[in-house]
């Protein structure tokens, strides 16, 4: 195909399009969408973990200034909840039972937050005057909010008629074969820690815009989101019961997801049914102390894991038991996270022997779901400090010790005892490229300099591997439109990735075009039948390979149009700078005019849905540097080094975003985010005072570079990136503290997030 190459198309260093409009102010945020009598809504919750309840007086509130709804659970019986999409099938057959989350509360509520009333008024604070008049008899119930102890005889029970607090049981692997290495090995590392709870807290609180139409007897809903056909899907199925063609769903600009607004949540269908109820537009807009109560939030497992070895540095086998807190409910997705986690638990090792026991624990607290990486960095932490604590025990370098179980070229495709299939991978390539990078060779040079300012310095490494982009597709849709621009619909939706800057980028390399001159279009169900939405870094692998296609199809028809207006053949037409032309000549033909020449819509439309039958498979290695004041316990990241496997970039630019994100995240884990409950269920972390996220000057630039090897997964040897930041970033960081930790006082455990009081104490004894 005759096109010119393209300044911007795949591989460019583009910057970011959309970034104009959101410094000049100009982005379209749910809560700037204003409609015509809109009404502003507000959810009462409740104050305790635990209790029984009746409502002794709702009449004041609905009689307030300005209210015109008070919804309670009566009032939406006929709507269903918002339900758990998982049911895991357990060791003895059974399936699992599900409790989902009730839009409001009836009688009874199991975390700080629950929702019990709906109010509806003129303004945000007419509703909230109206709930503190609504009178309620609370019976104050003991609370079980410890993940530890819920499984323990005689503890009070979230769900009693399940008549314990265990959600499901899990297992994955061999028992007998792992149990016949296990008594074979020469040693046996184990190390038991708590993959602490975290909040996504994206910029963007959630909101939503509910309205109804009288006359047509259809909803729409505006609200930010990761993908609006899920959202439409499961509010109407599941909770009105209604054709999905009655739901119209937008989503415009999104001030972050991080997983966290891929679900449903109860506030979307409660707005839902208030507009219906009273024919007005209902807005409803979270504070960030509900973020923190009625958000998902992420991780929290309890984990227990051994790793048998032969007394060359083998790996004969692996036992994991993790305890994973679900909360109160099962979220949409929540139960998969840990299992998704448990098909990873291997990592880049060549490990034969797995036993892997799960089980899913109800806490009185808020629902657990995904979060970046949902599932993938728990595994990554777990075996890359296994890996670290086998290597101390047993004196070997870390770095021969993960060579010596690293899966080598010769071996993929490689099936893990986790059902994987990882399809390439050079492990000591990347590892070996960034202990080179970090100069490692060094570092004993830097500890010693580190000493005369009274610093402990420590280095950590963690080498991991992640499944996404899986299996599925992303269908997409060009149109040659009648300016000459290009538009682009696709179904997944950018919460601040740069998908404009990428499948622009995508469009450009197939069609000779201005890159400002591509819309795309997302967040839309009237303009797409379909669409996956964005999660599991699907976008780019997925999407992006299907614009590339529907790229071509579109080049094809419109060398076409211009061959039969130009009296040529096709062959000879190339696409450049807006135009088509006879090569070699200055006969041409602006884009506009052959948009005019199409006889039909399908001439100037191109489709593709590419099909991708297996996930990808990115991995890398993150070697991160410390220093520890011992007089504080602060600690400060010093330096930083990444090589990765991302198959191919389609972007440096927006790539180093993701990965600088990524890795900002998984620090934070490490050093500072945590979410801690009281033992009666109060959430003590509920605002940013209290919830330490990561600032800028806590970090230092990074150092990274790829080494790339195309999947052959992907039609175009794409891999995802959005999440691997974050998977290698937290157990690298731990190992580096661990180091510095070890070095100083001989320990080698520190719960996370390691505070400054925390690795005080450590090293205070």
């Amino acid at each position: 195909m005759n096109i010119a190459t393209p300044k911007f198309g795949v591989g460019a260093s583009a910057l970011r399009k959309e970034d104009r409009k959101l410094i000049m102010g100009e982005g379209a945020f749910t809560d700037d969408v204003r409609a015509e009598g809109e009404l502003r809504a507000y959810v009462l919750r409740s104050p305790h973990a635990a209790a029984r309840f009746r409502f002794a007086d709702i009449e004041a509130a609905r009689a307030s200034e300005g209210v015109h709804l008070v919804l309670t659970a009566s009032d939406v019986a006929h709507l269903g909840p918002v339900t758990n999409q998982v049911t895991l099938k357990q060791p003895d057959g059974t399936r699992h039972a599900q409790k989902h989350i009730p839009l409001l509360c009836d009688g009874e509520v199991r975390h700080v937050g629950d929702a019990v009333a709906f109010i509806v008024a003129d303004t945000l604070e007419q509703a909230q005057d109206a709930s503190e008049l609504i009178d309620i008899d609370w019976d104050i119930e003991d609370a079980q909010a410890d993940l530890a102890t819920a499984l323990d005889a005689d503890r009070p029970l979230v769900w009693p008629d399940l008549e314990t607090n265990q959600a499901f049981l899990y297992r994955t692997g061999d028992i007998e074969k792992t149990g016949k290495a296990f008594a074979q090995a020469d040693h046996v590392t184990t190390i038991d820690f708590i993959n602490n709870r975290l909040v996504s807290n994206y910029m963007e609180t959630r909101a939503c815009l509910a309205q109804w139409d009288d006359e047509t007897r259809k909803f729409t809903l505006t609200l930010g989101s990761q993908g609006v056909h899920g959202i439409r899907d499961t509010i109407a199925k599941d909770i009105f019961r209604m054709d999905v063609e009655d739901f119209r769903v937008i989503t415009r600009d999104v001030g972050g997801g991080f997983g966290t607004k891929a679900f449903n949540y109860r506030e979307y269908p409660l707005s839902l049914e208030a507009a219906r109820r009273l024919s007005r537009p209902v807005k409803w807009v979270s504070d960030r102390t509900e973020h923190f109560l009625a958000d998902a939030h992420g991780r929290d497992n309890k984990v227990t894991a051994s790793l048998a070895m032969d007394n060359d540095g083998r790996i004969l086998g692996l036992k994991i038991d993790v305890m994973a807190n679900m909360g109160a409910y099962l979220s949409q997705f929540g139960p998969f996270i840990p299992v998704f986690g448990a098909s990873m638990a291997t990592g880049v090792y060549d490990i034969q022997n797995l036993d892997f026991k799960l089980r899913g624990v109800y806490t009185h607290t808020t629902p657990v779901d995904a979060y970046r990486g949902a599932g993938r960095p728990e595994a990554a932490f777990l075996i890359e400090r296994l890996i670290d604590a086998a290597a101390r025990e047993i004196g070997m370098p870390v770095a021969e010790l993960r060579r010596r179980n690293f899966i080598r070229p010769e071996q993929f495709p490689y099936h893990t005892p986790g059902g994987r299939m990882y399809d390439v991978g050079e492990f000591d390539g990347h590892m070996t490229r960034a202990l080179e990078k970090a100069n490692v060779a060094g570092f004993s040079d830097r500890i010693r300099e580190a000493e005369t300012r009274g610093k402990l310095r420590g280095l950590g490494t963690a080498v991991y591997i992640e499944a996404c982009a899986f299996a599925g597709s992303e269908p997409a849709r060009l149109t040659l439109d009648a300016d000459g621009g290009i538009t682009l619909y696709i179904g997944t939706q950018t919460n601040g990735q740069g998908h404009a800057t990428a499948y622009s980028q995508f469009v450009a390399e197939q069609i000779g075009i201005d890159f400002d001159k591509i819309t795309v279009r997302q967040g839309d169900t009237a303009e797409l039948a379909k669409g996956g939405g964005t999660g599991g870094s699907r976008s780019i692998p997925l999407g992006g390979v299907s614009v590339s296609a529907a790229s071509r199809v579109l080049a094809d028809k419109m060398k076409k149009l211009a061959a039969d207006e130009l009296e040529a053949s096709a062959a000879d037409i190339e696409l450049v700078d807006g135009t088509a032309r006879i090569v070699g000549t200055d006969r041409v033909i602006s884009y506009a005019d052959m948009a005019k020449a199409a006889k039909s819509d399908d001439d100037r439309t191109g489709l593709a849905d590419v099909v991708q039958d297996e996930a990808t498979y990115p991995n890398g290695t993150h070697i991160c540097e410390v220093e520890i004041d011992p007089e504080t316990g602060k600690v400060e990241v010093v330096r930083y080094t990444i090589v990765d496997d991302f198959g191919m970039t389609v972007n440096p630019v927006l790539l180093l975003g993701q990965i600088h994100g990524g890795v900002v995240q998984g620090v934070a884990q490490c050093l500072s985010e945590g979410v801690v409950y009281s033992e009666d269920g109060q959430l003590l972390t509920a605002s940013l005072m209290d919830y330490a996220v990561p600032r800028a000057d806590n970090l230092p630039f990074f150092d990274f570079e790829t080494r790339n090897i195309p999947s052959t997964t992907n039609a175009m040897g794409i891999k995802g990136a959005g999440e691997a930041g974050t998977i290698g970033a937290c157990p690298a960081a731990m190992n580096a503290l661990v180091d510095a930790l070890d070095r100083a006082r001989g320990v080698r455990q520190i719960e996370m997030p390691a505070t400054p009081q925390r690795v005080w104490e450590a090293l205070n004894g």
